[in-house]
């Protein structure tokens, strides 16, 4: 669901748990990794997705340190991806619409 909100944004409204765990692809349809975490703000009375997590550093995240601890597992080629660098117009295919040098690194 999209719409423009009073400043003059445009919202969607998207299902989180049909997103974690989508492939992300680039522009030239590069797999990129998987969506693995998302970050949130509380803006008024609503909750907003600032950022996406892809790759292992995001599943880490979302599980906790313990698991890194327990498992050895390391973050590896993992991105921080802000709200507006990915295009969710086709929520099962993610697509990033900036270039791979654009994102950060998670650290």
């Amino acid at each position: 669901m999209a719409g423009e909100d009073s400043g003059g944004r445009v919202t969607h409204t998207v299902r989180l748990d049909r997103l974690i765990g989508r492939r992300v692809v680039t522009a030239n349809n590069r797999p990129l990794g998987r969506l693995e975490e998302c970050r949130v703000e509380r803006r008024a009375s609503a909750w907003v997705v600032t950022e996406w997590v892809v790759g292992s550093a995001g599943l880490l995240e979302r599980l906790g340190l313990g698991a890194r601890l327990v498992f050895g597992l390391s973050r590896g080629s993992s991105y921080i991806i802000r709200w507006d660098q990915l295009d969710l117009s086709d929520p099962e295919k993610p697509r990033l619409s900036c270039p791979i040098a654009d994102l950060r690194r998670a650290s």
